[in-house]
């Protein structure tokens, strides 16, 4: 490419930055990961996480994409030419790619709940059952719809189908574009959701729970797990936000927009806690443990389910979950489309195809890994699980790990410095410190989390 694309504006930068960072993850697997470690002892972990150790590596990415102008893979070339450093930037796209085939088969579920809550689907047999089989009526209702092939295989391939759209307008008319819109959308309906789960009679005692803290409750492994949650709510190791910092315009502030990120990040996260705890308590559902796929298409449907209007507030839940899921599976995409295009010097439509036309294979045999093929198995995990887990588990921390290594002690000298300060423009005080936690405490804390996985 002659010229490198770039955000046009502060706010659609923040707005693309945030809805790369606050996905599924933050929805669902936050609120999850909160009640099985403890509620407000794990919350004030994950909170110190963040600032303490996922803003220093968020900022070591973000130097690595702005200083190079180039894709995760390109970063490192540029940077050090010649050098291995490269196959971190590798194993980023790697990552990301893999997360890509399963994550869409999820972003489909959420769009099936959505075009199910405005129709009458979702609700349709709650005429006809007692209140103590809601839950049988939702589980069964969500098993019967994962493991069927077709229903699930046609809305995975609508959100490729969208996703190919957006990423077709490119950076600043498709995906600065689309985060504009969307992510005001996104925080709209978690307040609106919020205001009416805090009024439901016996809110308190969730909240009580989310909000005051038992340090009884702290563990090293509640201690691990708020680390790992602050790393995946913040997109760390997938290679976005080296992707993304590589659009960011010379003058943009990387520690202010670090913090705007991370804050709005840890928004989304305690509003939805607002809304689950207050909920699930008010009507005595929280005496399962909350699971991820269990909590948004089970246990919430539930609460929506006791509620007037439960069409209404369903759909706005699923509509909510569909802008996470799909803000997070365009970022995600956009580090292989910018790896293309930086190093083979595709066209933006020739590496969009590229990407995204595979999925309709890959992502495929995740979704029927649920249905007709869940009794193949590879290591004893369906492809799904399989993916999800060597992602997650294996690489990313790796990849965190290989980007902190490589800026606290390998990269040019003041490569850091230079970027935090906009080159000498700003003032950088804080530069010592986070080169600290970059050198040391974050790659031997990520070490911890990759160990403890395999305790």
């Amino acid at each position: 490419m002659s010229e490198k694309s770039q955000f046009a504006s502060k706010i659609g930068l923040i707005a693309a930055t945030v809805g790369s960072a606050v996905g599924l993850g933050n929805v669902w697997r936050f609120p999850a990961e909160a009640q099985s470690n403890g509620g407000a002892a794990f919350l004030l972990l994950y909170i110190i996480c963040v600032f303490v150790l996922g803003i220093p590596v968020m900022l070591a990415e973000f130097s690595l994409g702005r200083a190079s102008r180039s894709d995760a893979i390109g970063a490192f070339k540029v940077l050090s030419p010649g050098k291995p450093w490269w196959c971190v930037g590798a194993l980023a796209v790697l990552a990301s790619f893999l997360i890509l085939c399963y994550y869409m088969v999820v972003a489909g579920w959420t769009l099936e709940y959505l075009v199910e809550s405005i129709g009458t689907g979702l609700y349709s047999h709650l005429d006809e059952a007692g209140g103590s089989s809601l839950h049988g009526i939702f589980a069964a209702k969500m098993q019967e719809y994962v493991a069927t092939d077709a229903k699930p295989l046609l809305f995975t391939y609508a959100m490729i189908a969208i996703n190919i759209v957006v990423l077709l307008g490119g950076v600043s008319k498709g995906i600065e574009r689309l985060s504009n819109i969307l992510m005001p959308v996104l925080f709209v309906i978690l307040v609106l959701l919020c205001g009416v789960c805090l009024s439901l009679p016996g809110a308190s005692a969730g909240v009580s729970y989310f909000l005051e803290p038992d340090f009884s409750k702290i563990t090293p492994g509640v201690i691990v797990n708020a680390l790992g949650q602050a790393f995946f709510s913040l997109s760390l190791g997938m290679g976005i936000l080296i992707t993304y910092a590589s659009y960011y315009p010379s003058h943009t502030p990387l520690t202010r927009t670090s913090v705007i990120v991370s804050l709005l990040s840890l928004l989304v996260a305690v509003l939805m806690g607002l809304i689950i705890f207050p909920a699930v308590t008010a009507f005595g559902l929280d005496k399962e443990p909350l699971q991820g796929a269990t909590l948004v298409f089970v246990t919430l449907p539930e609460v929506f389910a006791n509620l007037p209007w439960p069409r209404l507030w369903s759909s706005l839940f699923f509509l909510l979950l569909f802008v996470a899921a799909l803000t997070s599976t365009v970022s995600i995409a956009e580090v292989s489309v910018a790896m293309l295009q930086d190093r083979l010097r595709f066209s933006r439509r020739k590496a969009v195809l590229c990407v995204m036309l595979p999925l309709f294979v890959l992502s495929a045999l995740c979704s029927l890994s649920f249905g007709s093929m869940s009794d193949f198995k590879l290591l004893g995990m369906t492809i799904f699980d399989l993916l999800d887990t060597f992602t997650t588990d294996i690489l990313l921390p790796v990849v965190s790990i290989g980007v902190c290594v490589y800026v606290g002690w390998f990269a040019k000298n003041k490569l850091l410095s230079e970027q935090l300060s906009n080159a000498g423009t700003l003032k950088a005080r804080h530069t010592a410190v986070t080169m600290n936690i970059i050198r040391y405490a974050a790659p031997a804390l990520i070490a911890l989390v990759l160990i403890y996985n395999y305790l």
